[in-house]
């Protein structure tokens, strides 16, 4: 079956874009023109990726996207922020309400299906053919099959990108990487993101496995430099 995309944007000239440009690139696509109407069709058919405008009626799009947050079902469900705001603030905004992306308009659309490809490809099972098992130490344990993760013996649950990052990290220990290199190995080289999203899901991830994200042990700044993973502090 085709992956399913939903567009959901009150822009009708924008969603017939987005629509003719997805479907040539063997994408299914469905619609929803508010936050209310987002919602339903999510819980009637589970999307593969949702392309969410911020400004929506009924509904905003930061609150559609962290009620798709919220629920175990969707937890983990690729969303796009799609947003006419320019701002750093904004996009850390949309960053925080759990998105795994955010597309500044006027965009291209070739760009817009690039990233939606990029999330495709980390958020598809299959590609755990190429790192199976689990991460087991101390009071962290990481089942890289069903995308589970356990801290202290409590399951976390961790969005798509912050899971990605967090596998990354424990599979390349102690070793420092920048942010550029994080979203190269992570994001992919194929996405369109600042260096600054990175600071952003760095900062989710330390609130689900530190015990203090205030005083990380785990995932430690390297001044002027980016992020290492320090397994010695899981004891």
């Amino acid at each position: 079956m085709k992956p399913l995309v939903l567009i959901v944007e009150d822009e009708a000239p924008l969603v017939t874009m987005l629509r003719y440009n997805l479907e040539r690139e063997g994408f299914a696509v469905d619609a929803a023109s508010d936050g209310e109407e987002a919602l339903l069709r999510i819980s009637e058919r589970k999307p593969d990726a949702v392309l969410l405008d911020w400004m929506l009626p009924l509904v905003s799009g930061l609150e559609v996207c962290r009620q798709i947050r919220r629920s175990p079902a969707t937890r983990s469900l690729p969303v796009i922020m799609l947003t006419a705001r320019v701002e750093e603030a904004d996009r850390v905004r949309g960053l925080d309400s759990g998105a795994d992306d955010y597309v500044v308009k006027p965009f291209s659309p070739r760009e817009v299906v690039a990233r939606v490809k990029a999330l495709l490809r980390r958020s598809n099972p299959a590609s755990e053919l190429a790192s199976p098992g689990a991460y087991d130490r101390g009071r962290l344990k990481i089942d890289f099959s069903t995308y589970e993760v356990f801290v202290d013996g409590n399951r976390k649950e961790l969005a798509l990108r912050e899971f990605e990052l967090l596998r990354f990290f424990v599979q390349h220990p102690m070793r420092v990487y920048s942010r550029e290199q994080l979203l190269d190995l992570v994001w992919g080289r194929d996405t369109f993101v600042e260096p600054r999203t990175v600071d952003v899901h760095v900062r989710r991830l330390r609130q689900q496995v530190e015990r203090d994200d205030a005083n990380p042990e785990l995932i430690l700044t390297v001044r002027s430099v980016g992020y290492r993973f320090n397994p010695e502090a899981l004891g």
